[in-house]
């Protein structure tokens, strides 16, 4: 079961963070629920120096002193802050138009600072003005009367659960991932239904039709699988240039419909099954075709969707030979994991849209491997025969 969590965690943080707003990411400390601000409409509820015209909300703060809820009407206003001269490590923020001087000075550090009058909590408090800065004006909910400056990333702001789900619309629509995922998808069902196709005829030939040469044949095909893919780079690029295949997706479909492996995988499996079989079939006339197609083949599910996830996989999440084949400067053929890698070093501050980008790159793997996953334990753990 600790296994289990290990390995689903950073799926459930990747999918948390996809969902997110681009200032939740950054909250600290991180949570796993997707979080917005709660705000309230500027013309729902009387409020001093709101426009009641306005269209943008008006976020909602807590101060630690009340149990009301503030709103913050402005994020731009003067704030002066005072320091008591009774207590100068403590601070008092009010508008800067607040304090009246009393004509005394107070040597601060070696300088002279003019001293206030202030009113807080209802007595006049001397002190001096360490400095003018920027911050919010804040206004309670209960009483429009109750008005606080303060700096907005001191007041705590108040949030509700609010998974932003544009992030996938902005992914698909404005980052182009929409003719990215259009790209992989056709490659990749290209890809697979070739290698299907021509495993099944291969490893049907070699498993049942006997001609001269079949096995060396055989071996010196199933011996290409030992070839690393970095030592056919140079020869495939060069193949495709002459073709006119660059920059084209043809050039991640046609190499890559023909298997080794899926031939291999078909072949072991076609000779599990009993010869008695097509030799019954023999007898009924029927042909080499028809038996490969109406009795073979549902036979042979199990590897068919072995083949067929492996495949999936192997053509979904293909990097370096796009990579090399197809233009950086062309975004029209680009398939996923280009445009992710894409993504992630042009809004790599955006980190909602990218693990967006992510959540769309592996949703389809995962799935597919969900429903296939019975036919695959059962290619491991039978003959083909019921």
């Amino acid at each position: 079961m600790s296994v289990a969590v290990i390995v689903v965690f950073p799926f459930v943080v990747a999918f948390a963070t996809s969902t997110k707003n681009s200032q939740d990411i950054f909250n600290y400390p991180p949570t796993l629920i997707p979080k917005e601000p709660q705000t309230i409409d500027p013309t729902e509820v009387a409020l001093p120096d709101v426009d009641a015209d306005a269209d943008e909300p008006l976020p909602l703060y807590a101060f630690p002193d009340s149990d009301t809820q503030f709103a913050l009407v402005d994020n731009d206003v003067s704030v002066a802050e005072f320091r008591p001269l009774d207590d100068v490590d403590r601070i008092i923020r009010l508008d800067v138009t607040s304090g009246e001087k009393t004509g005394e000075v107070v040597i601060i550090d070696g300088a002279e600072e003019d001293i206030f009058a202030i009113e807080v909590d209802g007595t006049t408090v001397e002190a001096y003005r360490s400095r003018l800065t920027s911050g919010g004006q804040f206004v309670s909910l209960d009483d429009p009367t109750d008005v606080r400056v303060e700096l907005v990333n001191v007041v705590e702001p108040l949030q509700q659960f609010g998974p932003r789900l544009e992030n996938f619309e902005e992914v698909l629509i404005e980052k182009d991932f929409g003719r990215s995922l259009t790209n992989t998808v056709l490659v990749t069902i290209a890809v697979v239904s070739g290698q299907i196709l021509t495993s099944i005829l291969g490893g049907y030939a070699f498993a049942r039709i006997k001609f001269k040469g079949s096995g060396p044949l055989f071996l010196l095909y199933l011996g290409s699988v030992m070839v690393p893919f970095v030592v056919l780079i140079i020869p495939l690029f060069q193949l495709m240039l002459q073709v006119g295949w660059l920059d084209n997706l043809s050039a991640l479909i046609i190499p890559f419909m023909f298997s080794a492996y899926g031939t291999f995988l078909m072949r072991q499996f076609f000779i599990s099954i009993p010869i008695e079989i097509e030799e019954a079939a023999l007898l009924d006339n029927a042909s080499r075709w028809k038996i490969l197609w109406r009795i073979m083949v549902p036979l042979a599910r199990p590897a068919t969707a072995t083949l067929a996830t492996f495949g999936f996989l192997y053509a979904w999440n293909s990097f370096f030979w796009p990579l090399v084949i197809i233009n950086s400067g062309n975004p029209d053929g680009r398939v996923l994991s280009l445009a992710l890698s894409t993504l992630g070093g042009r809004s790599s501050t955006d980190l909602n849209l990218v693990f967006a980008g992510a959540m769309v790159a592996m949703a389809p793997p995962i799935l597919v491997f969900l429903f296939a996953q019975r036919y695959f334990v059962e290619n491991s753990a039978s003959s083909g025969l019921k």
